[in-house]
């Protein structure tokens, strides 16, 4: 069994194909699909999903950081309607994102701590969005560490040291297609971490493995990345599918 830990599978660009594309993940051996929000505009398109695929997704409440804009007490508002009406799997995903735009910085800031406390409230994980916020992750992270603090590094960019940081605040390492690249730099030391801190992931449509990358990315890409990661661990592609799903169950609870 693999689990696709982080994959927006209510995205349009699966409008076309969305069948044909679940069917490939399942026959590549993906069977639970865990979904994350990033705002209102897309909260009926996780519903459907849900009601279409109701053995196969996980759906996840949040507000992406990139999403926090001058109505961002209204996006917090509406999560916090919907955590509080039924069951989601985590908040997220969540986070603070710098490489687009800086102006709302405070109100990112603000707005992932609120989804954090949310999250232990609920006790639920968190899966972070972190882009060029290591630092600024890592000191709202340090004020809310507690031992019902837990999650998702999702899509880990960072170096050796900012892993080990992010899984001593009790978080995994979601790993993709950026494992693949030849610039991505991870799977330099990912040896270095020990697998019962790793999950997979595919960020579809995002960040497609090589050798999809710059194309649509889907979740039976995520075979590629288990390759990758057989390479570097030097278990089998079994034993990746295995442990990964355990440490995503650990997770999510499920």
């Amino acid at each position: 069994m693999i689990t696709d830990t982080h994959t927006h599978l209510y995205s349009e660009q699966f409008d076309e194909d969305r069948n044909e594309m679940m069917q490939r993940a399942k026959e590549a051996g993906v069977q639970r699909f865990f979904i994350p929000a990033i705002d209102s505009s897309y909260t009926n398109r996780m519903l459907d999903l849900e009601k279409n695929y109701p053995n196969d997704v996980f759906l996840m409440m949040g507000l992406h950081p990139t999403s926090v804009k001058e109505n961002y007490k209204e996006e917090l508002a509406h999560v916090k309607e919907w955590i509080d009406k039924r069951n989601f799997y985590a908040i997220g995903e969540i986070g603070i994102d710098l490489y687009w735009d800086k102006t709302f910085l405070p109100q990112q800031q603000e707005a992932f701590r609120t989804q954090i406390q949310w999250a232990k409230e609920k006790k639920l994980p968190i899966v972070i969005h972190c882009r060029d916020a290591f630092d600024e992750i890592f000191e709202v992270l340090e004020t809310e560490k507690s031992d019902d603090l837990f999650g998702i590094f999702h899509c880990f960019t960072g170096t050796l040291e900012q892993a080990k940081k992010a899984i001593s605040y009790n978080m995994k390492l979601g790993i993709g297609g950026v494992a693949t690249f030849k610039n991505g730099k991870i799977d330099k030391f990912l040896n270095e971490i020990n697998i019962k801190h790793i999950v997979l992931e595919t960020d579809s449509p995002y960040l497609a493995p090589t050798p999809y990358r710059g194309k649509r990315n889907e979740s039976s890409y995520i075979t590629n990345v288990i390759d990758k990661l057989v390479d570097i661990y030097g278990l089998t592609f079994e034993e990746i599918s295995e442990i990964t799903t355990q440490n995503s169950k650990a997770v999510f609870g499920i």
